[in-house]
């Protein structure tokens, strides 16, 4: 197996080149994306009990009443046009977008940001990584 392997190598210099160059890319732009506006499990928690931080959970309907962050608001991502208005009266507090595993919150992100929401964050790792820190859920 290893043979082959050192043969495709050998024998596809520039693909392999290339795979790498993309993979080399693609880690920098992940590295530098969730360090910019996300926080950990433990930041958001801090946030939440001294700043009184908004918790947005964009995932399904469903996937919300199977277990959430407590005091959280579900806004589908597919509903975040309509519902932002929601969110005009806590401009002024830190908004921690939650999603699934931590990757489609930064699109909800981009666009709170644009709309003028200055301390809005990312949860790094979603609700995985909440559950993987052993924090609590409230199940609906």
């Amino acid at each position: 197996m290893i043979d082959q392997l050192f043969e495709f190598v050998q024998n596809h210099p520039l693909l392999v080149g290339a795979f790498l160059v993309v993979l080399t890319a693609w880690i920098a732009y992940e590295v530098r994306g969730a360090s910019r506006s996300g926080v950990t499990s433990s930041e958001a928690t801090q946030l939440i009990n001294r700043e009184d931080a908004v918790i947005v959970d964009i995932r399904e309907t469903n996937d919300f009443k199977a277990g959430h962050i407590a005091g959280a608001r579900n806004i589908p991502q597919s509903r975040i046009d309509d519902r932002m208005n929601e969110l005009e009266k806590v401009k002024d507090k830190p908004i921690i977008v939650v999603c699934k595993h931590g990757q489609s919150s930064g699109i909800v992100l981009a666009k709170l940001q644009k709309a003028g929401f200055e301390r809005a964050f990312k949860l790094r790792g979603g609700m995985a990584q909440w559950q993987a820190d052993g924090l609590p859920l409230v199940k609906k």
